[in-house]
């Protein structure tokens, strides 16, 4: 069973801002698909035992804030 979290993240309007998220995202644990929409300022992370927390980090680490959405 896969697990998903959405976060809304403001401050992305590039792709530049995708592949940062994106690759961090990817990097946790767990974590076996990443969709940024930038039109929405959207991030859902799909994957098994996801940790809230450990995403959230990753995604401050790309530079960006993250709200549960």
């Amino acid at each position: 069973m896969s697990d998903q979290l959405t976060y809304r993240v403001d401050g992305m309007n590039c792709n530049h801002c995708v592949v940062a998220v994106s690759g961090e995202v990817g990097q946790v644990a767990g974590v076996t698909d990443v969709d940024v929409d930038l039109g929405t300022k959207l991030v859902r992370v799909s994957g098994a035992g996801l940790d809230d927390a450990a995403v959230v980090a990753a995604i401050d680490e790309a530079g960006y804030d993250a709200v549960p959405a």
